[in-house]
């Protein structure tokens, strides 16, 4: 088997970084492109993006799959049945610290579903993840996987960056800890 015949490194990456992510204790998310083929609730969706809490508290039945991620899950106390195409993912990390790993987005297909043929109902926002930057910029010779890079929150400040952007440092416990009654 050569280089061209291998399957795709996005699902098992997205598997070791979710393994990560709860060996540390962290919380999961994905980050997807919505497009027809992907199966979320739309009234969650903001600029075709979605981004979805994959913990194990948070999923049931989940299937980290190499074609698709499925699992079910509780918008607003109704279950849901989700499923996101791989190639769909354009984001895997913790919700802590924001540390994981962007994919660059996989090009159009030829022919898209529609929505009532996905099972799609039609809906409205959710908080997304700003596309990274780098991978808008990749040709098409470079391959989907070719561009890998880690997700920083804009505001977790460098630790040498000590400018007027800077928040206030943390301020120091009570030295003793104090209890409130309520009857």
């Amino acid at each position: 088997m050569n280089a061209l015949d291998a399957t795709s490194t996005r699902p098992y990456l997205i598997r070791a970084l979710y393994e990560w992510c709860t060996d540390n204790g962290f919380t999961p998310y994905v980050a997807v492109s919505v497009d027809d083929t992907v199966q979320v609730p739309r009234e969650y969706v903001k600029n075709n993006e979605i981004v979805l809490n994959i913990s194990f508290d948070a999923t049931s039945s989940l299937k980290l799959g190499n074609d698709f991620i499925e699992f079910k899950a509780r918008f607003a106390g109704s279950a849901r049945e989700i499923m996101v195409p791989i190639s769909h993912v354009i984001a895997i990390y913790a919700r802590e610290n924001g540390q994981g790993m962007a994919f660059p987005m996989a090009a159009p297909a030829a022919g898209p579903a529609s929505g009532a043929e996905a099972g799609i109902d039609a809906g409205l926002t959710a908080p997304t993840v700003p596309p990274a930057p780098a991978t808008a910029q990749h040709s098409p010779a470079d391959g989907p996987e070719s561009k890998i890079m880690q997700l920083v929150p804009d505001s977790v400040p460098d630790a040498e960056d000590g400018g007027p952007d800077s928040p206030e440092p943390p301020k120091p416990p009570r030295a003793r800890p104090s209890l409130k009654r309520v009857k």
